[in-house]
């Protein structure tokens, strides 16, 4: 299986090459943001998203240029956008600038420009739980931080850290200039699912987050809690019904590429704290009236003597 992974690292990437680029424009090109410019973030990165779906119509691809057109739509808060390749987006649900408890959501494997909706949907359960959950006067924020080029599910890249190698200094960056808009006050948290717990641990170390949230993740390739170097507290949780589970923990060395892991995250060695996450899969982390959503937001309000455990 470990080698067939590993062609697939060669033959998916030929295959790939061979596929025409969606023409798009390069990103807006922005001042580094601050609490008084976030409507004018927002305002460039629809009209950049505009302009991808006015190329990627002319190029033929109704799906992509769909996809982009959503990003262009009024209503939409976008720190970021950019539609070249599988493309890129953040995206604030909430006054980021006045809240005081802000999520940065860090998707897993196979999403996309195309499959954002998905991811989407998560960030904005999340809101809606706050919303209900948050005590009164408490202001909350959601990001969905799509800031990488996610591995595919069936691919050799999810089985090893390069993506999240390379994801890890863009998610620090984007902290450090998140904290610019939020100040130093506001708490954090990172909530990472799946191959996006791979990308959080990497960026772990030295992030100013007070949470990361590790949920249905395959592992970290750390050994320990303790071996990602942060001061936030290490969370995990994985759902019943999760294919995850049955991941091997494992690390080895293949061709001089490391494939697999290692500790998992829930299991007592690895040492996070772990909470319920009730009977859903690996696609159920945030569906609304879940035990694990309910956590995750109790997580997020900093009232961690409410989370129940597994």
């Amino acid at each position: 299986m470990l080698a067939t992974l590993i062609a697939g690292a060669v033959v998916f990437p030929l295959s790939a090459a061979a596929q025409p680029e969606i023409p798009a424009p390069p990103p807006a090109a922005l001042a580094p943001v601050t609490a008084a410019t976030l409507d004018e973030a927002y305002a460039a990165n629809r009209a950049n998203a505009a302009e991808a779906s006015r190329m990627a119509a002319a190029h033929g691809d109704t799906r992509r240029a769909a996809a982009d057109d959503s990003f262009a739509a009024p209503s939409r808060q976008l720190l970021t956008f950019d539609g070249r390749g599988e493309g890129e987006a953040v995206e604030v649900f909430g006054d980021l600038a006045t809240a005081d408890h802000i999520a940065v959501l860090v998707p897993g494997s196979d999403t996309s420009l195309d499959t954002y909706d998905r991811f989407r949907a998560t960030a904005l359960a999340l809101r809606d739980q706050l919303a209900r959950a948050s005590p009164k006067g408490t202001g909350t924020a959601v990001v969905a931080w799509l800031g990488y080029e996610t591995p595919g599910t069936i691919s050799a890249t999810v089985t090893t850290t390069g993506r999240a190698e390379q994801a890890a200094p863009e998610l620090r960056e984007f902290i450090r200039e998140m904290r610019s808009v939020v100040g130093r006050e506001a708490q954090v948290s990172l909530l990472c699912h799946s191959y996006g717990s791979v990308v959080c641990a990497r960026a772990a170390a030295g992030l100013d987050v007070d949470d990361i949230v590790l949920v249905g993740s395959p592992g970290t390739g750390a050994d320990t809690a303790a071996d990602l170097r942060t001061r936030a507290r290490v969370w995990a949780a994985r759902g019943a019904d999760d294919w995850v589970a049955n991941v091997p923990h494992v690390s080895t060395d293949l061709f001089g590429t490391t494939v697999g892991f290692g500790t998992d995250p829930i299991s007592p060695a690895f040492g996070a704290r772990v909470f319920a996450a009730g009977h859903g899969g690996h696609s159920d982390y945030f569906a609304p009236g879940s035990a694990s959503l309910a956590n995750l937001a109790r997580i997020v309000l900093a009232e961690t003597s409410e989370v129940t455990h597994a």
